[in-house]
């Protein structure tokens, strides 16, 4: 019995040597490489993923492809972890789902994936991934541009939409319009190109790249067969989009446009004042008592209201645009319809549509009684 003592004694201290290296050694170790485990984990659970974080290695700190694209990922509600890990393995991102997960386990990121999009990139190691699946928040925003919307409008927009630019900063990119578009060439400000639609923008972009974008849009547009349209009707491209700024205020009916052009047209060849409400309501601003930029309805002295923007007091066309038109407005001054008509109001009905007429005389017969 004595004999088998020493053997004894050295199987205990073999073994408290290796309990010691499992429970010390081995989660010091995966500490050191792949940082603190979650809290919540036991010790045999610290131990267990530990080992296998180290068994994996270079599998977790190296990316699968130093030159890979980034591409989009999604993540959907309620999608199990090693769904999403599987579906990271076979998309390319990273090269082993099950070390992909145990890293998730060991770290407590399990629990917090986000569902969501993301764009990934197999150029990012898979630590790196199980971090950015915590952000829901997209690299990318929508952006909405409605038509006829002064730049004042569009600045207050930008607060929701997820850019980070000022409304300050977005006015100084307006006043410096981008250089190369001859339709631009001396203009003060970019005011009426900034092309309404609906854009995906990085949230990183900046205002002078939102102005030179939104313009870019505006010159895809603007073909050679629109160009030779406006000069048929005597109108450079600057002039036709201060024209189609107008037309797109008044024509809540799109079908409308054209009809509504054609009246301007008309007026201009004879040099007749446009009095037009949308240059009042411009060049008066902001109505801070109905909280709108276009006060309605207008009053006898807002008709007077000294401007060079208003065409009650001033003949042709206003300095610059007034709004941003849409393609609808655009397309109308390029095509107006071909009318003898000289005057239009706004039917009594509430239904947007107006009552055209060749006279003063119907003009005025036209007014609601």
């Amino acid at each position: 019995m004595r004999k088998l003592l020493p053997i004894f004694i050295t199987t205990v201290i073999f073994l408290c040597v290796c309990l010691f290296l499992t429970f010390v050694t081995i989660p010091s170790q995966a500490e050191r490489i792949y940082g603190e485990p979650a809290e919540w984990l036991t010790l045999s659970q610290r131990v267990q993923y530990a080992a296998q974080l180290l068994w994996y290695d270079g599998l977790l700190t190296r990316p699968r492809d130093a030159n890979g694209a980034e591409l989009p990922f999604t993540v959907q509600p309620g999608e199990s972890v090693n769904t999403i890990a599987n579906n990271l393995e076979t998309l390319g991102f990273i090269r082993d789902a099950e070390a992909f997960r145990a890293y998730l386990i060991y770290a407590g990121l399990d629990t917090s994936i986000q569902a969501g999009e993301y764009k990934l990139s197999a150029a990012m190691s898979p630590i790196e991934i199980a971090h950015e699946l915590q952000d829901a928040t997209s690299a990318e925003v929508r952006f909405v541009v409605l038509p006829g919307w002064r730049m004042e409008e569009l600045a207050a927009s930008l607060s929701t939409s997820g850019l980070s630019i000022t409304p300050g900063d977005f006015f100084n990119a307006v006043a410096n319009p981008p250089r190369g578009y001859d339709f631009l060439e001396g203009a003060a400000s970019a005011e009426g190109f900034l092309f309404p639609d609906s854009y995906i923008f990085p949230r990183s972009m900046t205002a002078d790249e939102l102005v030179r974008e939104l313009v870019r849009h505006f010159a895809l547009r603007l073909s050679r067969d629109l160009e030779l349209a406006y000069q048929h009707q005597g109108l450079t491209v600057y002039e036709a989009v201060t024209l189609a700024s107008i037309v797109q205020r008044e024509a809540v009916r799109t079908e409308e446009a054209p009809l509504i052009a054609s009246v301007y047209l008309n007026r201009l060849r004879i040099g007749m004042k446009l009095e037009a409400d949308p240059t009042v309501q411009y060049a008066l601003g902001y109505n801070a008592i109905q909280g709108t930029w276009w006060t309605n309805p207008l009053s006898a002295a807002d008709l007077q209201f000294d401007s060079p923007f208003n065409t009650y007091v001033y003949a042709g066309l206003p300095p610059a645009p007034i709004s941003n038109p849409g393609m609808d407005a655009l397309n109308a001054v390029a095509y107006p319809a071909e009318t003898p008509y000289y005057f239009f109001r706004a039917r009594c009905d509430g239904s947007g549509y107006h009552d055209f007429a060749e006279t003063f005389d119907q003009h005025l017969q036209n007014g609601c009684q």
